[in-house]
């Protein structure tokens, strides 16, 4: 597996999967770091410590936020954020859009699939998702696009497990890809694999990675 910044970026780029390089608790020295060999690509889990981070560090940062987000904060992050990746309830997407709307934008978002085995994480079944787009997307949300789904696999080592989630995850992506967003390009984005499982979540279709760990070392 490679385990540095520069084998990552090189794996990922051969198989045309883009990097979010996850500096969660990270001080600004670390972002910098991987920011001057040209990753743009960063994602927060937390709304005070990325609204932190964003005023500090270069404004051309592209910050996704990928952590669970209240409704009562999206606000705080409207007016920048590049995407947002956990979109996990129908009042939470009605927030988004609400709130870009104030801000003039168009969102850039990932529905949170939930195919793990965890009772913790949070996200849609895909029951859900197909009631969600009873009616067309831009219609009912014209402030926010949709481009695609996010889902994490259990936290196992059984790779069999997480191949299983991935698939699962992918052929719901195609069948949305071939169905409701059939003529909407944006809709390219399926964002799964952290440190521990990124190479199984490419292999599976993975058009997003989220690392973090392996790039800054192990949170204390």
């Amino acid at each position: 597996m490679p385990t540095t910044y520069d084998s990552i970026s090189a794996f990922l780029q051969a198989h045309q999967v883009t990097l979010v390089a996850v500096s969660k608790t990270k001080p600004d020295a670390d972002i910098l770091t991987l920011y001057a060999k040209g990753q743009r690509d960063f994602g927060e889990n937390r709304v005070q410590e990325l609204r932190e981070k964003y005023e500090r560090l270069p404004k051309d940062i592209r910050w996704h936020m990928i952590g669970h987000l209240q409704s009562n904060k999206v606000k705080y992050i409207a007016p920048w954020i590049y995407m947002i990746h956990s979109i996990d309830t129908l009042n939470l997407l009605e927030e988004v859009n609400k709130q870009a709307e104030k801000y003039k934008r168009v969102i850039p978002c990932l529905l949170q699939l939930h195919i793990a085995q965890e009772e913790t994480k949070f996200g849609f079944d895909t029951q859900e998702i197909d009631a969600l787009f009873a009616e067309d997307p831009e219609m009912r949300f014209p402030h926010v696009r949709i481009h695609g789904l996010m889902a994490m696999a259990t936290n196992t080592d059984d790779a069999e497990i997480v191949k299983k989630e991935c698939a699962q995850a992918k052929a719901l992506f195609d069948r949305l890809q071939k169905t409701i967003f059939a003529d909407k390009n944006y809709f390219n984005t399926l964002s799964m694999g952290m440190s521990s499982d990124f190479e199984i979540a490419v292999a599976a279709g993975s058009t997003l990675v989220r690392i973090g760990s392996l790039l800054f070392g192990e949170r204390h």
